[in-house]
């Protein structure tokens, strides 16, 4: 399994979404799981190819080739900004 999680807005745009997803050899980088999201979730998938969207793998912020394995932990990430 690898488990989605949406932070801010993004959180927003996924509801509809499974968080949990089972690992494929399809879907074995944030960019494989992105593109699936958007065949299914036109909108989401929209949303997270924004270029400033980051993605995380266990708590780590990683390019979106970054490979994916089983139990992984993979969190989009809006832009944030301070004051």
């Amino acid at each position: 399994m690898i488990n989605l999680l949406f932070f801010g807005r993004l959180g927003d745009c996924a509801l509809e979404v499974d968080k949990s997803i089972l690992y494929q050899d399809d879907l074995a980088t944030p960019l494989d799981v992105r593109d699936w999201l958007a065949k299914a979730h036109g909108d989401l998938g929209q949303v997270l190819s924004e270029p400033q969207v980051l993605v995380s793998v266990n708590k780590r912020i990683v390019k979106w080739d970054h490979p994916l394995a089983d139990n992984d932990e993979l969190a989009f990430l809006p832009p944030v900004t301070g004051g």
